[in-house]
């Protein structure tokens, strides 16, 4: 499923779903950078128990990023992860529980793709190299100029794969950052720490989702726990709605299409390499002090609602006059389904169906008009139901043609369109377009340091016609410079042809014309339409990836060693007879070892990562498995226009002949190679603070050796076993740094590592009859502008009392009630759920009062028109709420106050928080 196509379509078709994060910066005060307080309400209006971070959407923007330079060296790659996680953790905010997976050993299904990503990044990394190369070269003939070459190795981010010292080292640096924010960031003091690391198999994302699940089968579940999941990939989606939880949020990085990059030869924007022509660099700023500043901004982040797209799901969804009762749980759950047609990492998506082309709303509409036949429901708790996915198929079946047909017609439309705009540009463009001192330039930019200003230009006109009349070789249109040479970068007349014109990509299926079935299937497959056994094949295995998809998504692994043979997919019109093919797998399969899927995914270029005899096995004409490591492979563009959509046809990779060339080389592993290579699991960590830690260290001094039932009411409602860590680092050891410009640290935390444990409404409307809007934020309450107290005053004056019920209307709304959570309030129709925490006081649960200017007087009669915020300011001492008073309760902008570390209220703007002072050298500057 292509990431930016499905959130494109997802934020045009339901659009409150997306909202824009706000974030508290850094601020800086004497040259030193104070961090943001986490420990502190969190200015989104919503408090977070939870958050996930999939640490390989992190990982690879922080290694080699796009929009800038990259890290000089893995030193600084660690700390601009560690920076990239500080960020977020400032904006979400988790109160209860912070969970970084890495991507383990994948499943044999996903090493497919990975195996196809690693080889296209080798390939397109040295091509680049030999093309940067040769542009230098050109460049430097030429006379241009360019910076210096960096003498350096290029970063392989092929490296960021399991098994690689990279991730190892990786693991010991968030071993390290861990500890460290542990015991100096306040924001951290009660958290409880999970890290799974690249030795736990699983990719990172369905080892976050087996752990909600884990959880949500717990008896002591809290059913309002708010997940908050960090990741860019499309599939979080999914995986989040089928998790059913009803608060679950996604943060990611806002998507901004054609983003500037920095030319690969001068560092300069604005050009690719292929254009670069050597000039030295413009001096920004008067001293040249902007040099160093990039022409992008810091990207933004946004929240994704699943919830609020789980009541847009449940209004699309709805059906009348169903012949079983309507759940919208399993219809979401379909909905997912649903969604696996149009692509995902593990299958191709079916060639009649497009996200661009709004596949998914067809596929909707054909399920509510064949629901009535089915009887019943797609897939219920993972499994599905073939007999009623083939109704569904045979109908998408039916216009398939039609299809194709109107995907050409629009093609065709769309490149005429662009070939009139072409021409209309060219037509409105001057065919001459003076340079050098003639140049037009914007008003007010003629004094900029690089502009050309002619001290007397009628002479300077002059003297470029009489040198035009003396050189009839130089053309009429070309342009000077201020010496009176030619200038290379003048104007140049406009070529006749249309230059703009790219040559289509030849497609030999042409799925609009008769006969597309048959043409699909020779250019495909290699075979004959008419091949029914064949057909059944692909139709069988492709059968077998839906169902082991969604088991995976909502069961976990069915099988380690499954994956789709074939590199297309059928026709949705070939999903005749499925109903009787077997969907069953092997049971007990295991995952690869991490050196193992080295050797599944890597190409021969990055086998300096693996042991050198291993490497051999990549490059030795007599290896038995040489085949599979091919210098050069085709790509098929399957009907796209550029080579990153389209096929890599890549072989398959043997798992019994790559097990069998691996016993040969097994026995020449190093110590430190066979640790890497060995499988395992989630590392815990808590602080000193932390109601655990006491229980864990009690555990360490004993020396307990058999699995520990976690105590849930000391851990936040966490359950399960842990076992004792080999290498856990105890209270009064001090924690080396793995990176060299950190400190080391004298003060840490206890690790302890758990066993791996898996186990398997209508929309509403106001009283006065308006359609209900979608909720913009977080916060049902929050007021959609915010005003001091001036600017209330000044509103009076214009606005008549008792004006109706807009927003600054002077009618109170009701007041927020605050039950049992102490960072939520109460959903409505929710029951109270028992506190999990057993040093809760009763005092904890409360009724705050609404902010200020939403309180009531009810001292004047009945009847009487309620005072205005601005005029219940003025009241005397014997008011009801006084400001003051208020202010202390509840604090700026109406939040509750939060219980200090005795289980008593503070408000924030008196007394601030009461932690214990660290040591100097911590993150914080404590006065």
């Amino acid at each position: 499923m292509g990431v930016p196509a499905f959130f494109r379509w997802l934020s045009r078709k339901y659009p409150s779903i997306i909202v824009n994060c706000v974030e508290e910066k850094p601020k800086e005060c004497n040259g030193v950078k104070i961090p943001v307080d986490a420990s502190k309400p969190n200015p989104n209006d919503v408090e977070f128990d939870n958050l996930y971070l999939d640490m390989n959407g992190i990982i690879h923007p922080c290694t080699h990023p796009e929009d800038k330079p990259a890290p000089k060296n893995e030193d600084e790659m660690m700390v601009a992860i560690f920076e990239y996680i500080d960020r977020l953790f400032s904006i979400v905010r988790p109160r209860r529980l912070l969970y970084m997976a890495i991507d383990g050993v994948a499943p044999r299904a996903k090493m497919n793709q990975q195996r196809s990503r690693r080889f296209r990044a080798s390939k397109e990394g040295m091509e680049a190299a030999v093309e940067k190369q040769r542009v230098r070269e050109e460049i430097l003939a030429k006379g241009g100029f360019l910076p210096p070459e960096e003498i350096k190795e290029r970063f392989d981010s092929n490296c960021i794969t399991p098994g690689t010292e990279f991730m190892d080292n990786l693991a010991k640096c968030l071993r390290y950052y861990i500890a460290d924010r542990l015991n100096n960031d306040p924001g951290w003091k009660n958290l409880t720490v999970i890290l799974s690391d690249a030795s736990a198999p699983g990719e990172g994302e369905h080892k976050i989702m087996d752990y909600i699940r884990r959880q949500r089968a717990q008896p002591n579940h809290d059913p309002n726990t708010h997940h908050c999941l960090c990741g860019a990939d499309a599939d979080l989606i999914m995986l989040g709605l089928a998790t059913h939880e009803p608060n679950f949020t996604i943060i990611r990085e806002e998507f901004k299409p054609n983003k500037p990059k920095p030319c690969g030869l001068c560092n300069q924007f604005g050009h690719e390499v292929k254009d670069c022509e050597g000039l030295p660099r413009e001096k920004k700023g008067k001293h040249d002090e902007l040099a160093d500043s990039l022409p992008c901004a810091e990207g933004e982040f946004i929240f994704l609602r699943l919830n609020v797209l789980r009541e847009y799901l449940e209004r699309e969804l709805t059906m009348a006059s169903l012949p079983f009762t309507f759940d919208v749980e399993r219809s979401i759950d379909d909905w997912v389904f649903m969604c696996f047609f149009v692509g995902n990492d593990f299958l191709p998506h079916l060639p009649s169906l497009e996200i661009r082309e709004n596949a998914i709303d067809r596929l909707v509409n054909i399920y509510k008009n064949v629901v009535h036949k089915t009887g019943g429901y797609l897939t219920e708790s993972g499994y599905v139901n073939l007999q009623r996915v083939q109704m569904i198929m045979l109908a998408v079946g039916e216009v398939e043609d039609s299809i194709f047909k109107k995907r050409k017609d629009d093609e065709d439309s769309f490149r005429r369109r662009q070939k009139e705009k072409r021409k209309r540009m060219k037509r409105d463009q001057p065919a001459f377009t003076p340079s050098g001192i003639l140049t037009p330039h914007a008003l007010g930019s003629r004094n900029s340091p690089g502009s050309q200003v002619a001290s007397n230009p009628r002479q300077a006109a002059y003297e470029m016609r009489m040198q035009n009349n003396s050189s009839p070789s130089i053309s009429p249109n070309t342009s000077f410079t201020s010496d009176g040479s030619p200038s290379p970068l003048g104007g140049i007349k406009r070529k006749a042809e249309d230059s703009d014109s790219e040559p289509e990509p030849e497609d030999n299926v042409r799925l609009w014309e008769a006969g597309w079935k048959q043409r699909y299937y020779k250019n495909k497959f290699d075979v004959d339409a008419a091949d029914e056994k064949f057909r059944r094949k692909v139709v069988q295995s492709y059968v077998e990836g839906l169902c082991w998809v969604l088991r995976y998504y909502y069961q976990g692994c069915a099988s380690w060693k499954w994956y789709y043979p074939f590199h297309y997919a059928p026709f949705a019109s070939d999903f005749e007879g499925i109903a009787d093919m077997p969907s069953d797998f092997e049971k007990g399969t295991k995952p690869f070892k991490p050196l193992e899927q080295l050797m599944g995914v890597f190409p021969a270029a990055s086998g300096n990562f693996l042991p050198p005899s291993w490497r051999k096995l990549m490059s030795d004409p007599d290896s038995s498995i040489i085949d599979f490591y091919p210098e050069d492979f085709a790509i098929d563009l399957n009907g796209k226009k550029y080579a990153w959509q389209g096929v890599a046809l890549l072989p398959f990779v043997d798992e019994r002949r790559l097990r069998a060339a691996l016993e040969e080389v097994y026995p020449d592993l190093t110590p430190e190679e066979t640790r890497r290579n060995s499988l395992g699991g989630d590392v815990l960590f808590v602080g000193k603070h932390h109601p655990l830690h006491d229980f864990i260290l009690e555990l360490y001094q004993t020396g307990s050796t058999e699995p520990v039932e976690v105590p849930p009411e000391l851990c936040h409602g966490i359950q399960g076993k842990f076992s004792l860590d080999e290498e856990a680092i105890l209270p009064d050891q001090i924690v080396c740094s793995p990176v060299p410009m950190l400190r080391d640290l004298t003060q840490n935390t206890v690790v302890r590592k758990p066993a791996a444990v898996l186990k398997p409404s209508d929309w509403e409307k106001s009283s006065n009859g308006r359609q209900w809007k979608p909720q913009l934020g977080f916060n049902r309450d929050r007021r959609p502008v915010h005003l001091d107290q001036a600017a209330f005053r000044t509103l009076g004056h214009v606005m008549p009392r008792g004006s109706g019920t807009g927003i600054y209307s002077n009618a109170a709304p009701p007041p927020v009630t605050y039950q049992g959570n102490l960072y939520r309030p109460l959903l409505r129709g929710q029951a109270q759920i028992p506190k999990l925490m057993s040093n809760m006081r009763p005092q904890d649960s409360w009724r705050g009062p609404p902010p200020l200017f939403q309180q009531q007087r009810f001292d004047r009669g009945v009847g009487a028109e309620p005072l205005l915020p601005w005029n219940r300011m003025l009241q005397t001492q014997n008011a009801a709420f006084q400001p003051n008073q208020y202010q202390m309760l509840a604090g700026p902008g109406g939040y509750p106050p939060r219980r200090d570390d005795r289980g008593g209220r503070q408000g924030y703007p008196r007394e601030g928080r009461k932690y214990p002072l660290p040591p100097p050298s911590g993150r914080y500057n404590w006065n």
